[in-house]
């Protein structure tokens, strides 16, 4: 079985290649990736001599290669994690997150149309949805839950669902959707909430939480989360969404007090910053189709989770302080360049 797996060199990325090369040494993971600002081989370290294993660089939107990597490597599968994700970016600079997101992934169908397929696996997120009242905690997102986006990012993610499934009805390719809750743990990049918390805090900085902080979000281990959609590759449906949720609601606010808690560090860091325009109150997902289709339940508490990925981050100061420093960047060409 050969494998594409696009975007593997960021935060969720990266956690299933390192997932499945390990665990399926009889199968090819070809790592896809451009090495955007959040692309970082340096979360592959452990797996980058396996044997199973191979880098490639290149853009999902880049028609002629995709065509020419399907044409030279005829791939079994593709799961495509390959997007932008950050919503804050994506008000600043929409049309880059239609690029990659929409056009990204169509490319990717075209080549599946083009070559075939086993399956297409598109890596898709609960914000497709919107979001739900903070006052109706008996709310979930299911898998019919209309798509309600808020953020150019959610938009450009739920057009590329919308595709994925329209390329299933029209040309039949065979294709599974996931649609995960806010992910945690090892290798997730500076800029997001929990490692952007956790640094800020270690250095004494302000830690700036938007509004109030009310908002709610389910958090799902990104180990939870690879074994899932490993689970959707073996058994799940063709045609078929499945929501992954953690099972683990917390406000912002609660996420920046347990971290502070563990660091020892003050309150007295929290500043509260104008709210993000158009900002989702609260998600939580309803993980009950993949727990009896598949068998799957989250393996993390929340507060073993954010343990275990607070001790990781602390054991794991090199990594995020070369990125803070942009020296991560230099890793590819110290790692490749002679090999190109």
């Amino acid at each position: 079985m050969k494998i594409i797996v696009t975007g593997g060199a960021g935060f969720i990325g990266s956690n299933f290649v390192i997932h499945m090369v390990n665990k399926y040494p009889e199968h090819e993971i070809i790592n896809l990736d451009l090495l955007t600002y959040a692309g970082n081989l340096e979360n592959l370290k452990c797996v980058e001599n396996a044997p199973n294993y191979k880098f490639v660089k290149g853009d999902i939107a880049d028609r002629k290669f995709v065509f020419e990597l399907f044409e030279a490597e005829k791939p079994d599968v593709i799961v495509n994690f390959a997007a932008e994700s950050h919503v804050d970016r994506s008000i600043k600079d929409p049309e880059s997150f239609v690029r990659t997101n929409v056009m990204g992934t169509t490319t990717l169908l075209d080549a599946c149309r083009e070559y075939g397929i086993k399956r297409f696996h598109q890596v898709s997120t609960d914000e497709v949805y919107g979001d739900l009242p903070l006052d109706r905690p008996d709310l979930f997102f299911t898998e019919e839950t209309p798509l309600h986006t808020s953020s150019p990012y959610s938009s450009s993610k739920a057009s590329a669902d919308l595709f994925v499934m329209a390329y299933h009805r029209t040309f039949g390719i065979p294709v599974t959707i996931s649609r995960c809750s806010n992910n945690y743990g090892p290798y997730q990049f500076p800029e997001k909430l929990i490692p952007l918390i956790i640094s800020r805090a270690l250095a004494d900085e302000e830690l700036p939480v938007y509004g109030t902080g009310e908002n709610v979000r389910d958090w799902l281990h990104v180990a939870d989360h690879c074994e899932a959609i490993d689970l959707i590759l073996q058994n799940g449906r063709v045609g078929e969404v499945y929501n992954i949720g953690g099972h683990n609601e917390r406000t912002n606010l609660e996420v920046v007090k347990t971290i502070l808690r563990t660091l020892g560090k003050p309150e007295s860091l929290i500043k509260y910053v104008t709210d993000r325009p158009g900002h989702d109150q609260r998600y939580a997902i309803d993980p009950t189709k993949m727990e009896t289709e598949l068998g799957w339940k989250p393996q993390y508490v929340f507060d073993t989770g954010m343990a275990q990925t607070i001790q990781w981050y602390l054991d794991n100061k090199e990594w995020w302080e070369h990125i803070i420093s942009g020296e991560y960047n230099n890793y590819f060409e110290r790692m490749y360049g002679d090999r190109l």
